[in-house]
């Protein structure tokens, strides 16, 4: 549990209107602690790139301080869960992407533990075709025991999400608005349901209002906190589409359902497979054999490399890999304590030696 100094310093960052989670993750690892960012000299800060007059009139108002102060006293008095994006408890594979929220809340009873991760989307406008192969899908999956993922609104999402239910599984419903607010209306009475059965999560403070910009946000979430995305019916235009994309940018699997040409909610997903953009989904069987869930874990062998030949930083940058697994490149800044400006030189260092290398979205592990 982070102290209340803290928790106050992510939430004033996390308003800041001149500030999105790039910058302030880059603010963060520049300035070493969230809470030093508000002690530091403006003219310090002004010399970090993107730091310029319109982000520090911003990032020192009063208002925001009264705001952080009063969420926070919404948080303690709701008992309100919520991760910070550099604590173990935040959810892994979100962390590896760049642009992910600085902090989520969580209400629920959601556990990360397991690995198997899927998120699916859709269009609003369901038809039985779309249903009837949501609900085999996630039904002949549920011997593997995945987390469901989606975005509970109309259609697609909550059929995924009833059917996990159905299937005891864990499913996570990604709100584009607050906790005090509910997004549609009608799916109130399945709340208690997915909170049974997992939860929700969100980025938006308890009053924020469900409005079209934030279900983009909320988009990004949906496809980077799982192994995979799955779109079941799509049309041409749609936020299912810009989901697909943004788990393509962020290297994850993307499935697309195929549909007859004719049809007007199969054109998104034909249009995806037809650009190499998707896999062509079929059945349960393509999910399980493209993230190897039918393979039995086999005890990972590791052989202590003897007399490397590294530096103080390198060795830094080694054990810490070698602890918490492959990292993205502004979290290994932040936590090995090493300028940017270093990093990567002394990665590119390592790579020469043979110990790292770089994969992509910006991330680095050890060979």
């Amino acid at each position: 549990m982070l102290n209340e100094e803290k928790i106050l310093a992510i939430l004033r960052l996390q308003k800041c209107k001149a500030v999105g989670d790039i910058l302030a993750k880059k603010l963060i690892v520049h300035v070493g602690d969230v809470v030093q960012i508000f002690r530091e000299k403006t003219s310090h800060l002004s010399k970090i790139n993107g730091i310029g007059k319109h982000v520090l009139k911003h990032l020192f108002t009063k208002e925001n301080i009264t705001l952080a102060q009063q969420e926070l006293r919404y948080i303690q008095d709701n008992a309100i869960s919520y991760s910070y994006f550099l604590e173990d408890k935040y959810p892994q594979n979100l962390q590896h992407c760049v642009d992910s929220p600085i902090l989520l809340f969580e209400d629920g009873a959601i556990d990360f533990s397991n690995k198997k991760i899927i998120s699916i989307v859709g269009t609003r406008n369901m038809s039985s075709y779309g249903r009837d192969f949501c609900t085999k899908l996630i039904t002949d999956l549920a011997p593997h025991n995945p987390i469901i993922v989606s975005g509970f609104a109309y259609g697609v999402d909550i059929c995924a999400h009833k059917v996990a239910v159905q299937n005891n599984l864990q499913t996570i419903a990604v709100l584009a608005h607050g906790f005090e607010q509910i997004y549609p209306k009608v799916h109130k009475k399945y709340m208690q349901q997915v909170n049974e059965n997992g939860g929700f999560l969100t980025e938006f403070w308890h009053n924020e209002m469900p409005l079209r910009e934030n279900f983009l946000k909320r988009n990004r979430i949906v496809a980077g906190i799982s192994n995979a995305t799955i779109i079941i019916e799509s049309a041409e235009k749609g936020g299912s589409l810009v989901t697909a994309d943004i788990a393509n940018s962020y290297d994850k699997d993307v499935f697309a359902v195929p549909g007859r040409t004719t049809d007007l909610y199969s054109k998104g997903c034909n249009n995806l497979i037809k650009n190499n953009s998707a896999f062509l989904l079929n059945s349960a069987k393509e999910i399980v054999n493209m993230l190897n869930w039918d393979l039995k874990a086999t005890p990972k062998i590791i052989q202590k490399q003897l007399f490397l030949d590294l530096n103080e930083n390198e060795q830094k940058i080694h054990d810490f890999l070698h602890d918490k697994g492959k990292q993205i490149l502004d979290v290994i800044s932040l936590e090995c304590n090493i300028p940017m400006y270093k990093l990567a030189s002394i990665l590119l260092q390592m790579e020469l030696k043979g110990v790292s290398k770089p994969l992509p979205g910006k991330m680095f592990e050890l060979i």
